[in-house]
């Protein structure tokens, strides 16, 4: 009986999916949030409708999920995309990280919280999600110098979070009188050993790319690559997004044929992507809204202004295409998910009195942003005019 359910609540699911995708379609919503409401209501929180043996899947379907977001997101750091919009991507990105960690920080230190809680916090608000992000821009076939700028954006992002990340762990244990250097050292190994990973795997991938024919040996030589570099990542203790990301901008840069891996991967992604987002709907906890008082609103209006802040500064320091609105590059990253989690568990252990703390915000305002952040990155690519620009088959959507 429970291969039975299951089978029936894989398939079910399958199929809202659809549903969801149509909906959105018509009604204009993104199918990211209808997923993560559908998911909420059949989960423990209200209808408890799923099985447990698949609920209990739901890390695996993660990284499965993510970790080909992280290779699709890689291949958008081409050369030819660098060099059109590389300094925009990078300034942008490094602002709004920057910009918004400085607006929690002081906006909560200023309303007298404790330093070490507004430090962690703040770095806690850097964080996106990019599989959020990437579907409402696949959703609305969005193509454009604005969408070219966001997915770059999105894919550097973890990067400068994790390093503000560690700065301000340090800078929470100095002032609780440890010592922060073992932060510092392992936000390196993370993100110079991720990095090294992905290029080592994609390397001989991107070399050996397009030598097979379009088709299904394809689709087995992209899966295979995604799934290597994910696996080894987790084993070695590094970030399987980072990865991912630096394999995928290996193959297509260097790649024959650069584009089959990326189309393969984009044409059996999204019910990878349907199973991650109901069972994350079903993991959230709605009652924790309750709980966040003066601190969790605080953090939320605060991270708000910081990327609305820093989106609309990167885009006048870099200047360019595609950077004439800037402040909607703040309105589109708004998406918040497992990077800010895994942050938040990370230092809920190094800070156990804090720890109630940083992840009833967390863990809050993960159910605010996830359910309004894919609006708002719809929002700001209609606004910009480069929705449904993109064929269905287009490697830039």
């Amino acid at each position: 009986m429970e291969i039975a359910t299951t089978l029936i609540a894989i398939g079910a699911l399958l199929l809202l999916g659809m549903l969801a995708d149509e909906i959105g379609h018509r009604t204009q919503m993104p199918r990211v949030t209808l997923l993560i409401l559908c998911g909420l209501a059949a989960g423990p929180a209200f209808l408890d409708l799923l099985p447990e043996n698949l609920t209990q899947l739901y890390e695996t379907l993660a990284v499965l999920a993510l970790s080909m977001v992280a290779f699709v997101l890689g291949g958008k750091l081409s050369r030819v995309h660098l060099q059109n919009s590389g300094k925009a991507v990078t300034v942008v990105s490094a602002s709004a990280v920057v910009s918004t960690a400085i607006v929690v920080f002081a906006g909560l230190a200023l309303l007298g919280f404790p330093l070490e809680l507004a430090l962690i916090l703040a770095a806690l608000a850097t964080a996106t999600d990019p599989a959020a992000t990437s579907d409402v821009i696949r959703q609305y076939r969005a193509k454009g110098p604005f969408t070219t700028i966001l997915s770059g954006i999105v894919a550097l992002d973890d990067i400068w979070g994790i390093l503000v990340f560690a700065f301000c762990l340090m800078g929470a244990q100095a002032l609780m009188g440890g010592d922060g250097s073992g932060a510092l050292l392992h936000a390196v190994w993370e993100i110079a050993g991720s990095l090294l990973l992905g290029a080592i795997v994609g390397l001989p991938a991107g070399y050996l790319s397009g030598r097979l024919q379009p088709g299904d040996p394809t689709l087995a030589e992209a899966l295979g690559i995604v799934f290597l570099t994910a696996g080894l990542a987790i084993w070695l203790d590094l970030s399987f997004l980072l990865a991912g990301i630096a394999c995928g901008a290996m193959v297509v840069n260097t790649g024959r044929h650069h584009t089959r891996p990326f189309y393969e991967i984009e044409h059996i992604e999204w019910p990878f992507m349907i199973f991650f987002f109901v069972l994350a709907g079903a993991a959230l906890q709605p009652d924790l809204l309750l709980k966040l008082g003066l601190l969790g609103a605080a953090y939320v209006l605060q991270r708000l202004a910081g990327r609305l802040a820093g989106g609309w500064l990167g885009g006048k320091l870099s200047g360019g295409a595609g950077t004439d609105r800037s402040y909607l590059f703040g309105l589109s990253l708004l998406p918040q998910a497992g990077v800010a989690l895994g942050m938040a568990l990370v230092a809920a252990e190094v800070l156990p009195q804090f720890r109630d703390e940083i992840l009833t915000v967390a863990i809050g305002s993960t159910i605010v942003f996830e359910l309004l952040g894919p609006a708002a990155t719809q929002l700001a690519l209609k606004r910009v005019g480069e929705t449904g620009k993109a064929g269905e088959d287009d490697p830039e959507t």
